[in-house]
This record gives structure tokens, C-alpha cells and sequence, in this order.
């Protein structure tokens, strides 16, 4: 499909002359005023406009400066017959793309027109892609309302737009890189390149030459030259997911391009620098594995300039709910269902689930459920039996909870003996039973315990 060009002057010859030399590959509008262009503009979307600097009424600089008020955006190509440096100054500092002098030597003016049509089209093409980067991983994908998610959104907007390494802790399933993603998302290195290695899926040797490259020949099967994900991260940032599991060689490699900037590649002589955002993710306890000597102090503080704790979904019940919807219409609109929601009963049960693979676990039981439901709404029965059994199992422990004849009867006296052994400090039961605050008070109300 070929693309359109409004050209724009108040002198017919040229106007008609510069159309017949582009018609063949352009589609053209001609507009003999500034006006005429403004409304050709409010029913066509060129994808470029040719103008005229000198017209009268409006001229040329106005115009553009007007078109590139609008949405779409053109580009902007000026003609005149008065050229000089500052009028061209002048007009780039508007927003045009270029500028060319009368007479138009064609060749140049085609030339020009290809690269700011494909200038265009691929600022487009980033921007469609940026945006889609956004909704899959900016902050908005992050779903929580709770106190401890909040301080986790803090961190990362004040975090994300300078060069320091994040270490970001948190069991497993718990959306590590997705917090990964938005720190990148939220930073000046947005545009650039996100890499992410998971280093427990490569053994040392190959997650060496993952990382740093390889030259040709530096081992068996080495056949060409390789860059490794830093380079590749270069000017963006790298992800290093189960930092945790990187042995005691690769973890000295680690710390000098964390100190130095630069490495070899594996077989290489020559140091390679780069400008790379380093992000790592564990969920095992790395202070405790410096204790056992598992893990190099050095790099542990390198690594932990910023940390983020990612909570488990047992200590944010409260978004539970948020995220069973989330999900629920993900998976609804996927699958072509129309389910309208969760009953109370199995609301309930899923709130109090313990959630031992946190939101990846929340994820695919919603999928499932979304899949095999024969409703109009997610019910008790939709809920898996293991799942519904776990739920008895968290209430119905030890101690005073034996003697319960149902669940709320289970749930009240876990309540009483949280705030039993914390003396009556509701905030502290609260955090023992793993809900907020104001859960912990509508409990009260609910079992009538204000007292």
C-alpha cells in the first residue's frame, strides 16, 4: 500500500509539478493554502506533508506547528526559496523533519520522503510496542491494594529511574519478574533492551558463556563468535532470576563486571565494557547463605544496594480478592465464557488458602477453574477438594482450635488466641494471622469480639 503525502503551496506549477514526480510512489494531497490543508487534515491521516515556508495568511512554520498539535503526528517536510541556517534551526526546533530549498531537486526530495516515512513508521512501531510492554509489565500489571504491596510500589517508582542494583527477594511465584520488568519499564533505559537469564536452568560452564560470551574456538562446539547477555543488555538492563543458584567462579565474574564495568569473553583476551542495569531475584535467603559461605559477601553487597521484599500471598489476604478477579476475566475473555463472578462460599475458601505457590499457583487454579466451570458464576464446587480440605486444615489446628464444630468457629478462636499471645495488640494479630489490620477489625465485628 503506498503512502500518502499532502503537499502543500500556494503555487499551482509546483504543486502540480512535485505531484506528478511522486504519484508513482506516493499516493498525494494537494492543498493550495495552509487552511486547505487543516481541513483536508480533519478527514485524511498522511503519513508525511511537503509545505511551502512562505504562503499567505499562515505560512509554512505555522502549519507545522499546528499538524504536530494533532494526533497522529505526520512528519513535516518544509520548501523555500529563502533558505538559510536560522530559518532551518527554527524549523527543526518545530518539529520538522527536514527542510529543502527551492528548486526541489527530486532525487534528495525522494529520498528525504523514504526515510521520514520509515522514521515514522517504525516511532510507531516503538510505540506500540512500548505500550504493550506497559500493560504486561508496568506497575498496573502489579495487582495489590495492601499496605505491603504499597511499600513495594514505592520502592519502585522511586528506584526505578536511577542506575542502582535491586535485589528482589520473595518466594517463589510471588511476581519477581514482574517487578523485574516494571523497574526497567519506569527507567530511562525503557527503550533498550530488558534481558533476563534464569540461572538455575544452565549449568556453570554454559551459564558462563551465557552471561560473558564466547570467542571462536574457546571450546568445544564454539564454532562462531558469541556475545553474551551483558553485551546484549547494553545500554538496557539484565535480569539475573535465582541469583541464588550461581556457583562460587561465575559469582567472582559477577563481581568484577559489577565493580569494573567490563569482562572477557570466555576464551577472550580483550575486555569488553558496557553501560548494563543489573536486576537480581531470589528466593532463598542469601545473608544466610554468606553465613554458611555458600554465597560471596562481597558480591551479596554489591547485589543489595536496593532490596525489594516481595510479600507471600498468605500475608496480603486482602488482595486476594482483587486478584481472583483479575484472573477470573483474564481467562474468561480468553476462553470465550461469560462468568460473572465467585460466590461468597468459594470466595471465602480461597481467601483462606494458604497459597503455598502464591500468585503463579492463584493464576493457574483460576484457569482451571474458568475451564472446567459449568456456570454462570465460580461456585463451592468449582473449588478443587484438595484445595477446599487445605482451607479446614489452616483453621482446624492445634490447641484450642480442636474443640471447633465448624470453620467460622475455627476462624474465631484463631482470632482469639492470636491476639491472646500478643496481649490484646492487634496489629501484631494481625500480622501472626497473616491479614491486615482492618480484616482483623471486620473479624471482630463479625464474631462479635470487639470487646
Amino acid at each position: 500500500m503506498k503512502p500518502t503525502v499532502l503537499l502543500v503551496d500556494d503555487e499551482r506549477n509546483t504543486r502540480e509539478g512535485l505531484a506528478r514526480a511522486l504519484r508513482r510512489k506516493y499516493n498525494i494531497l494537494l492543498a493550495d493554502s495552509a487552511m486547505a490543508a487543516l481541513e483536508i487534515l480533519k478527514t485524511e491521516t498522511p503519513e508525511a506533508v511537503l509545505t511551502d515556508l512562505r504562503m499567505p495568511g499562515m505560512d509554512g512554520m505555522t502549519l507545522v506547528r499546528r499538524i504536530l498539535a494533532k494526533d497522529p503526528q505526520p512528519v513535516c517536510i518544509l520548501l523555500t526559496a529563502y533558505g538559510n541556517v536560522e530559518t532551518a534551526v527554527e524549523a527543526m526546533k518545530n518539529g520538522a523533519y527536514d527542510f529543502l530549498t527551492k528548486p526541489v531537486n527530486l532525487e534528495q526530495l525522494e529520498v528525504v520522503l523514504k526515510r521520514a516515512i520509515h522514521s515514522r513508521r517504525l516511532e510507531e512501531s516503538n510505540q506500540q510496542l512500548r505500550q504493550e510492554l506497559d500493560a504486561k509489565y508496568g506497575m498496573d500489571n502489579i495487582i495489590g491494594q495492601s499496605p505491603a504491596m504499597e511499600e513495594v510500589f514505592d520502592t519502585v517508582r522511586q528506584v526505578a529511574p536511577s542506575k542502582a542494583t535491586v535485589l528482589i527477594q520473595g518466594e517463589s511465584g510471588t511476581g519477581k519478574e514482574l517487578v523485574a520488568h516494571a523497574l526497567h519499564q519506569l527507567s530511562p533505559r525503557a527503550t533498550n533492551p530488558f534481558v533476563a537469564v534464569h540461572c538455575a536452568a544452565l549449568s556453570e560452564n554454559l551459564l558462563e558463556s551465557e552471561l560473558f560470551g564466547h570467542e571462536k574456538g574457546a571450546f568445544t562446539g564454539a564454532t562462531e563468535t558469541r556475545k553474551g547477555r551483558f553485551e546484549l543488555a547494553d545500554g538496557g538492563t539484565l535480569f539475573l532470576d535465582e541469583i541464588g543458584e550461581v556457583e562460587s567462579p561465575t559469582q567472582v565474574k559477577l563481581l568484577r563486571v559489577l565493580e569494573e564495568r567490563n569482562f572477557e569473553r570466555v576464551g577472550g583476551m580483550n575486555p569488553i565494557e558496557v553501560d548494563t542495569r543489573l536486576l537480581a531475584a531470589t528466593n532463598r535467603n542469601l545473608k544466610a547463605m554468606v553465613e554458611e559461605g555458600t554465597f560471596r559477601e562481597d558480591l551479596y553487597f554489591r547485589l543489595n544496594v536496593v532490596q525489594i521484599q516481595l510479600p507471600p500471598l498468605r500475608k496480603r489476604r486482602e488482595d486476594i480478592p482483587l486478584l481472583l478477579h483479575h484472573y477470573l476475566t483474564q481467562f474468561a475473555q480468553e476462553n470465550g465464557r461469560e462468568i460473572g463472578g465467585i460466590t461468597p462460599d468459594a470466595l471465602d475458601v480461597l481467601i483462606h488458602y494458604r497459597w503455598p505457590g502464591n500468585i503463579r499457583e492463584l493464576r493457574n487454579l483460576m484457569e482451571r477453574m474458568v475451564v472446567l466451570s459449568r456456570g454462570e458464576k465460580l461456585t463451592l464446587r468449582d473449588v478443587p477438594q484438595e484445595i477446599r480440605e487445605d482451607r479446614a486444615d489452616t483453621f482446624v489446628a492445634s490447641g484450642p482450635l480442636k474443640g471447633a464444630t465448624s470453620m467460622q468457629d475455627a476462624e474465631r478462636n484463631m482470632i482469639i488466641r492470636a491476639l491472646d499471645d500478643h496481649k490484646g495488640n492487634r496489629t501484631l494479630a494481625a500480622k501472626q494471622l497473616g491479614i491486615s489490620r482492618r480484616t482483623l477489625h471486620r473479624k471482630l465485628n463479625e464474631f462479635d469480639l470487639r470487646d
